[in-house]
């Protein structure tokens, strides 16, 4: 799965959790909760969906380490590899 491939996965997803979600307008670089509202729980949701998506383990203590659209698809990228 190529980088475009993987960002359209994360906002699909996205979506399922925040269909109000306006995708145009999120921003690689700057925190996607903070872009989209998520509470902590729609933010576990969004995880967990990712997970079962992807096939792709993401334990709690990386959790810290995801906070934009870029560290997902740089975290998310290496473990499909």
């Amino acid at each position: 799965m190529d980088e475009k491939e993987l960002r359209a996965v994360l906002i699909e997803t996205l979506l399922d959790i925040a269909p109000e979600v306006e995708a145009a307008r999120l921003r690689d670089d700057k925190p996607l909760r903070s872009q989209v509202d998520l509470d902590s729980m729609d933010w576990l949701n969004f995880l967990i969906a990712l997970h079962r998506k992807l096939a792709v383990e993401i334990p709690e203590a990386d959790y810290a380490r995801l906070v934009t659209l870029k560290d997902l698809q740089a975290y998310l990228g290496g473990k499909l590899r």
